[in-house]
């Protein structure tokens, strides 16, 4: 647990997040109104003792030169509580920072609802989180820092909304404070389980760290979460083939047997080569993680994105890999709409030997899961770029693929089953299975021809760097098109698939 003793003032947190000399305070002092005299002392002694009129504090820096809005919270104000004065603050600093397009960073540390101004009190929460609403309905960025301890209402309101939370380390992150938990059932609250490491292990929040290194990971964040920068400079040219089918593509059984290497990249290994700014994002945020899904904001040869991918990891089985379940699912689909609110493109990378096959799987909702990432695909309003990077085996891979672009590499494939499952099904063997692939028309090429690809990249020379570049030129050039063209352009390529002249068998 954190050390209360040691706790940062909601104002030094702030002074340590921005940059120098950039912090301009945007409160107006309120007036303390309260007729109770218990309370009123109270409200007097927590400003003698803080020097602040109340207990959140809001205005503007800049954090790495880049003008951001903040509101924190200051503990040693009758613990962080939300009264009117408070809402009413908190409120109109988000509406400005919504009517002046600044990027919201939040900073709670509080014990919820503000117990003697009661049930008016506890319906801030309401009107805080409308406005959070409301600004990230404007394609705005909103970043959360929970410090110790947050609990309650406002954990369950404006605590829990970032496009990104981060969490201070020890810190008591929880709905119900262990104190009132203790009033009520008589017991204390089973240690370790409302603490971030926890948090961060179970999908709840992104990272874990200190306020030190808080305004490196938001400037970090923004820098992709912003979709309005300027592009940086060009890196250093990497030659780019044209678009194409090559006369002599490797069989099936090739491209198979080599996107089953261990010594393969994936989808972390194409982020170092090729991205910047990546931030890795951490579950679903409602306390699931699945290690077959990357999610992550990055930079890929200078176009912000957001990455979903399957994670091929270490399995001993290489035919195997990361088998993706209903969680990981649930993270891709809170990558769509990361995308969607702040109109960044998506990039999907399919690289996975198949779906979780598992009891678990199925009571957790699989095939619901596949079928609900397709729906947001498919009607997604952000541009969307779908990377064909090795194994592309059954729902697994079709839970990612619709797109307005597909690039393929090489070897990657697809098809409805790993090879050894279509022949099974097929012959009751699976010694068929690369010539059943063949008949499939899984590899890239067969997919080039039939519409369901694109591009295809070679796999030769500096092929990441090559990959990157061609990916960050194809997202780009999707982030100039028309919305709803690229929408209905999406719609069209899957209505066309096995029509007339689409080229399939």
């Amino acid at each position: 647990m954190a050390d209360l003793s040691n706790r940062t003032s909601a104002l030094d947190l702030i002074l340590a997040a921005v940059d120098p000399g950039s912090w301009r305070c945007w409160d107006v002092p309120v007036a303390v109104t309260a007729d109770d005299p218990g309370y009123r002392a109270d409200l007097l002694a927590a400003r003698e003792r803080t020097g602040l009129d109340e207990s959140v504090v809001t205005g503007e820096g800049r954090v790495a030169g880049r003008r951001v809005a903040l509101v924190a919270c200051e503990f040693r104000f009758l613990a962080g509580s939300i009264g009117v004065a408070a809402g009413e603050r908190l409120v109109r600093a988000v509406e400005r920072a919504t009517a002046e397009r600044l990027p919201l960073l939040a900073a709670p540390a509080s014990g919820g609802t503000r117990m003697q101004e009661g049930t008016i009190a506890f319906l801030q929460m309401v009107k805080v989180t409308a406005a959070i609403t409301d600004h990230k309905a404007a394609g705005l960025p909103y970043l959360v820092y929970l410090r110790h301890p947050t609990t309650g209402g406002v954990l369950a309101s404006w605590g829990s909304l970032g496009h990104l939370t981060a969490a201070e380390p020890g810190a008591l992150i929880g709905f119900l404070g262990p104190r009132v938990h203790e009033a009520l059932y008589g017991e204390e609250f089973p240690p370790g389980v409302q603490v971030s490491e926890n948090l961060l292990a179970n999908g709840l929040v992104d990272a874990v760290l200190p306020a030190g290194r808080l305004a490196r990971v938001a400037a970090r964040a923004l820098s992709v979460l912003c979709a309005d920068d300027a592009p940086p400079p060009a890196p250093a040219p990497v030659p780019v083939p044209a678009p194409g089918k090559s006369a002599d593509a490797p069989p099936a059984e090739e491209s198979i047997r080599r996107s089953r290497r261990p010594d393969r990249p994936g989808v972390r290994e194409f982020l170092r080569a090729a991205a910047t700014d990546v931030t890795l994002l951490s579950g679903t945020g409602a306390g699931e993680r699945d290690p077959g899904l990357l999610l992550a904001l990055a930079r890929v040869d200078g176009t912000p994105c957001v990455v979903l991918g399957h994670d091929r990891g270490s399995h001993p089985d290489l035919t195997a890999g990361q088998a993706l379940g209903p969680a990981g699912l649930r993270a891709a689909r809170r990558g769509m709409r990361i995308a969607a609110e702040l109109d960044l493109p998506l990039l999907t990378v399919v690289d996975t030997a198949g779906a979780a096959l598992s009891r678990e799987a199925e009571e957790g909702g699989l095939a619901g899961e596949i079928a609900r990432c397709l729906a947001d695909l498919v009607d997604l309003s952000a541009p969307t770029l779908c990377l064909l990077l090795g194994q592309g085996a059954g729902g697994a891979a079709l839970a990612l693929l619709p797109a307005d672009r597909v690039v393929a590499a090489r070897h990657a494939w697809l098809s409805p089953l790993p090879p050894e499952g279509a022949s099974a099904i097929l012959h009751r063997t699976t010694d068929r299975a690369y010539e059943v692939a063949g008949r499939q028309g899984v590899r890239s090429a067969d997919l080039l021809a039939n519409g369901i690809v694109d591009r295809i990249v070679e796999e030769e020379g500096n092929f990441l760097l090559v990959l990157g570049r061609v990916i960050g030129a194809e997202m780009a050039a999707l982030r100039a098109r028309d919305q709803h063209e690229r929408r209905s352009g999406r719609r069209a390529r899957y209505r066309r698939l096995g029509g007339a002249g689409s080229g399939s068998p």
